[in-house]
């Protein structure tokens, strides 16, 4: 039968070419339609509001920036014709475009491979092989599409979906040149690929790591295999990588400032003189040579300056950042405009640096401190200046080589102490211990975690730091589960509701083991160069990272092109089947028989599980949420954020949408530099300048990064008067340190601001209810026994507002950033006010709640992104941001106010709203809709109460029952989540009791006596 076919069906290259070309572009519409049907219609949480705000009016983002990420981005807005809020929806299309194109080329990828196992020519191809060529292809390059990780950054508006795609094209172009090696223009794919990694730089530096597998494939290619020779192979792609990332990436941009200083500090020439001497002189020396090389006939210095060449016109989209920066837009983040911030921006030194070789350990003392400098332009010069963050040097007795546990922060080094499980904490840590960190944490929990959620499956999407019910991998198999997370027949519908529980018996994993061997049995040079792009975009990112504990948010990002290579050997698994059931089965059907089953076990089990849970059409939260911070402000406000979330999707409203441009939004955690300062001194749109008095000079780096408080005068001072002092040049105004620098301090702990009433009362700070309680001054203390530029410039501001502006702090900024000024806080959304009057403070509640402003914002004027339709996606990011921002508390506690205002109508609306914004299926309860319970008690609302206090009986009565079930090794691991559910069961029978609901007390206090008993029961039987 298989000879029939042969007869039948020949193949020439031409129509082989035109089946792969047509399938694989069937695979890309495919994936099209899958991430354009998914893709969020607006902006994510963390970076992406940033970088749609810096694409869309090429502003400057974080470093070391995405320049020609923002250009793309930037030209696929302008087809939003000025319907600004379509800009976030076609930007998040060019990752989902992006994403369709890095499968496409990962098909013809695969497909290549799969050629080469079959090992013939095309013309000599039957039926089946090219049915099994083209099976492999479609099932690895969808299993890909639908994977958890690539599936994720394919919807929203972030780098990593260019950044494969950039790596799925250079490694495509390297088996291209691969075919053509033998001809006379061959080298020109070499110089595409150069071109391609230059312009990478301009979205992420992950496609470099690609390096390695295309020198292989040229040694491979061009010589024959040797121990000596892989040697050497390795060797050359080690510094190829290592030129480019630490030579060409910072190396020219540091040659350039040694000519800039040059020139302008030793010639007295003008500023970026020497910068344009230097371009010239490299680009005369670099067209020599390639006319040189290309007369004298030496084709690999030819090739080598060709692709120094391409690499650097792509690199040149970096000239934008300095280009844009030096235009001063409102998002300027480090102020790149001059040679020296440039460097600075590019080595991202605002982050710090880790060890990787040899260094510290977590409990090293440091012992001295190098001050490190860089260079601003003044009056005409460079000068020289101290940069924020020294060199520490540590005793050398506590250093090791090869260091995993470096980090000095408290709560990174308890991780360090738990992971290893480490007994004094204070002795130096073995080079055992470190490299245990390094397998369970940094390679366990931080990549093979993640490459489990891929193709084995996902617990959930709730971020975990090793415990037993967060985060963790699962296959859907109950004996493998059950070894490692517990029981799984009995999982609380807490647990199994989660819509990220997803679970593929892992059968992506075996094909892809599957294809890894077959493809080393037939093709062992093939297998080498997958295998390097797999380690070199996993484990060896793993080592560079060096990654702390206690991440802010999952990583699994940073390992894409490992899971991009992992899904090559997917395809060349069906390959292996079919081969295998040619054994049994003649004819085409054992290619048709693996096709099928394969693309329906495999992509088919991960489309259907991951859908659900990567959907993101419909959902605006984000964008509406950062509406509702802008909201809960006056007119010409001045509003305090302080992390991701909280500020970058309020720069997007303001900067894409136009949103509440008169609000200036003040990043704490940027504050703390002199670039941003800078920049906050100046009007950006409708907003006036922030009202420092400090001049530049005042807080420039190196200047007064750090002030110590003292409590020299034992009596409250004005504020105004502590900055006059702090500002002042007078060697008298500052006190010596232990290591015999002088510093500026604060010499007072007890200040004031005076209230200016009539200023108050006209510009409308406080209600006409209100000005029986004004004040003359507000008196508040600085408990912090040293006080940081930031906070430096927060106190600034409160001397000289002069209650000309209204100062609001985000509900989501941390009580350590509120300066004790709680006392004089009012409610009004979520942000509270700094009012001139005393405010109640109580219950652990913050700050006075003025019931008109806030019934409006939160009855009529906040938006709510869909968050409550059946239809729309709430992760648990979203989640994450709805419990920070304290939405339930915020909306009871106006209820309550209300209530006690004899207001009760307008009191059950506002819990009713709470309760239909925040249904349990798409956010779901937990201990903070007690209080939602009791409020509706008080108000009289018996039924919805009952309602509530019923469904979250049920829900901690089923996780209790889960949790004290568990065996005695896991038990432990959820001791926080028990006396949670312990403590919200006992305010259930307590609040049932006080408004006399018997039946229902009855009932639930059966359960959490039963429960509590268990609960002793497991105490006391813990091993000691």
């Amino acid at each position: 039968m298989e000879q029939t076919d042969n007869k039948l069906t020949k193949f020439t290259d031409l129509s082989y070419r035109k089946i792969n070309n047509i399938t694989g572009w069937v695979v890309f519409l495919i994936a099209s339609f899958t991430f354009l049907s998914t893709i969020e219609p607006t902006t994510s949480f963390w970076d992406c509001g940033e970088f749609i705000a810096s694409a869309f009016k090429l502003e400057v983002g974080h470093p070391p920036g995405a320049p020609f990420f923002m250009i793309l981005a930037r030209i696929i807005s302008l087809l939003s014709f000025e319907h600004v809020e379509n800009v976030a929806m076609l930007i998040n299309s060019l990752s989902a475009l992006a994403s369709a194109f890095t499968i496409l080329f990962l098909f013809w990828t695969i497909t290549y491979f799969a050629l080469k196992i079959v090992n013939k020519e095309i013309s000599e191809l039957n039926l089946s092989n090219v049915i099994g060529i083209m099976a492999s292809g479609v099932v690895g390059a969808l299993a890909y599409s639908f994977s958890d990780t690539f599936w994720f950054s394919a919807v929203e508006g972030e780098v990593y979906a260019l950044s494969s795609l950039f790596t799925a094209i250079v490694f495509w172009a390297i088996i291209k040149w691969e075919r053509v090696a033998d001809e006379k223009y061959a080298n020109r794919w070499i110089i595409f690929i150069a071109y391609m990694m230059g312009l990478s730089i301009g979205v992420h530096l992950l496609n470099l790591l690609a390096i390695p597998a295309i020198v292989f494939v040229y040694y491979f290619k061009k010589y024959k295999p040797s121990k000596s020779g892989i040697i050497y192979a390795t060797i050359i792609s080690i510094v190829i990588l290592g030129t480019i990332m630490y030579g060409i990436i910072p190396g020219i941009v540091k040659l350039a400032s040694k000519f800039e200083l040059l020139f302008v500090n030793e010639m007295g020439l003008p500023y970026n003189t020497g910068v344009l001497v230097y371009v010239i002189i490299l680009a005369t020396a670099v067209v020599y040579g390639i006319y040189y090389s290309a007369k004298n006939s030496k084709v690999l210095l030819n090739t080598i300056l060709l692709s120094f060449s391409v690499i650097m016109i792509g690199y040149s989209s970096f000239t934008m950042i300095v280009i844009r920066s030096i235009a001063k837009p409102p998002m300027n983040e480090n102020q790149p405009d001059n040679v020296f911030a440039l460097l600075s921006y590019l080595n991202r030194e605002q982050y710090g640096d880790r060890p990787l070789v040899y260094g510290q350990n977590f409990n090293a003392p440091i012992i001295d401190q190098e001050t490190k400098y860089t260079y601003i332009p003044l009056n005409g010069k460079y000068e020289k200046i101290p940069m924020t963050n020294p060199d520490y040097v540590y005793d050398p007795e506590f250093s090791t080589f090869f260091p995993r546990m470096y980090s000095h922060q408290d709560n990174h080094e308890s991780g360090y102490i738990s992971w290893t499980n480490i007994k004094d904490p204070k002795k130096k840590p073995s080079f055992a211990k470190n490299l245990e960190f390094l397998f369970k944490y940094q390679i366990g929990h931080m990549y093979l975690r993640y490459f489990m959620w891929n193709f084995a499956g996902r617990q959930n999407d709730i971020q975990g730091y090793g415990d037993y019910i967060k985060g963790n991998w699962i296959s859907g198999i109950p004996f493998l589960d059950e070894m490692r997370l517990g029981p799984q027949d009995k999982l609380p519908e807490s647990m199994t509701d989660n819509k990220s529980m997803n679970k593929y018996y892992m059968l992506p994993l075996i094909l892809g083991f599957l294809g890894m061997i077959f493809m080393y049995q037939r093709r062992p040079k093939q297998f080498i160069i997958v295998l390097l792009l797999f380690v070199l975009t996993g484990l060896a990112i793993v080592i560079y990272l060096n990654q702390t504990p206690y991440q802010p948010r999952e990583r699994d990002y940073a390992y894409a092109g490992s899971f991009y290579a992992f899904a090559i050997w997917i395809g060349i698994g069906v390959l292996g089947i079919s081969n295998f059931l040619k054994k049994y089965i003649s004819g085409n059907s054992s290619a048709i028989i693996a096709a099928t089953i394969s693309l329906l076990l495999v992509p088919g089990v991960l489309l259907s599980e991951n859908w659900a849970d990567h959907d993101r059409s419909g959902r605006y939260t984000a964008r509406d949420l950062a509406k509702n911070y802008l909201n809960s402000c006056a007119p010409n406000s001045i509003l305090f954020t302080y992390g991701d979330n909280d500020t970058f999707p309020l720069w997007y409203v303001q900067e894409v949408e136009g949103y509440r441009t008169d609000v200036r939004v003040v990043n704490l955690s940027l504050l703390g530099t002199d670039w941003y300062i800078n920049q906050m001194r100046q009007r950006a749109y409708k907003s006036a300048p922030v009202p420092f008095s400090f001049s530049p000079e005042k807080y420039v780096q190196g200047t007064r990064d750090i002030l110590p408080v003292l409590d020299k005068i034992n009596k409250a001072v004005l504020l105004k008067d502590v900055m006059n002092f702090v500002a002042s040049d007078d060697p008298q105004t500052r006190v010596q340190a232990g290591d015999g620098e002088f510093l500026d301090f604060i010499p007072v702990k007890s200040v004031v601001i005076p209230v200016d009433s009539l200023k108050v009362l006209r510009n409308g700070f406080i209600l006409e209810k209100d000005t029986a309680k004004l004040l003359k001054e507000i008196n508040f203390s600085i408990t912090k026994n040293y006080v940081s530029k930031s906070d430096m410039m927060v106190l600034d501001l409160l001397a000289n507002f002069n209650w000309d502006v209204n100062i609001y702090f985000a509900s989501s900024v941390g009580d350590d950033n509120y300066f004790n000024l709680q006392d004089y806080f009012q409610l009004e959304g979520f942000a509270y006010k700094l009012v001139p009057f005393k405010t109640k403070n109580e219950n652990g509640d913050i700050g006075n709640i003025n019931t008109d402003i806030l019934y409006e914002n939160l009855m009529k004027k906040f938006v709510w992104g869909r968050m409550n339709e059946d239809d729309v996606l709430i992760e648990n990011y979203n989640k994450r941001v709805l419990s920070i921002m304290k939405v339930r508390e915020v909306f009871v506690r106006l209820a309550n106010a209300l209530y006690n205002e004899n207001k009760k109508n307008k009191a059950i609306e506002v819990l009713d709203k709470i309760v239909e914004l925040t249904p349990h299926k798409q956010v779901p309860y937990d201990y903070f809709m007690v209080p939602v319970a009791e409020s509706y008690y008080n108000l009289g609302e018996i039924e919805k109460a009952n309602k509530i206090v019923e469904k979250l009986a049920y829900i901690y009565k089923n996780d209790l029952n889960y949790y004290l079930n568990l065996d005695e090794n896991i038990i432990s691991s959820v001791n926080y989540e028990i006396r949670i559910s312990m403590s919200v069961m006992q305010e259930l029978v307590n609040l049932t009791e006080l408004y006399k609901q018997d039946d229902l007390n009855k009932a639930i206090n059966t359960d959490f006596e039963s429960l509590f008993q268990l609960y002793i029961s497991k105490e006391q039987n813990k091993p000691q």
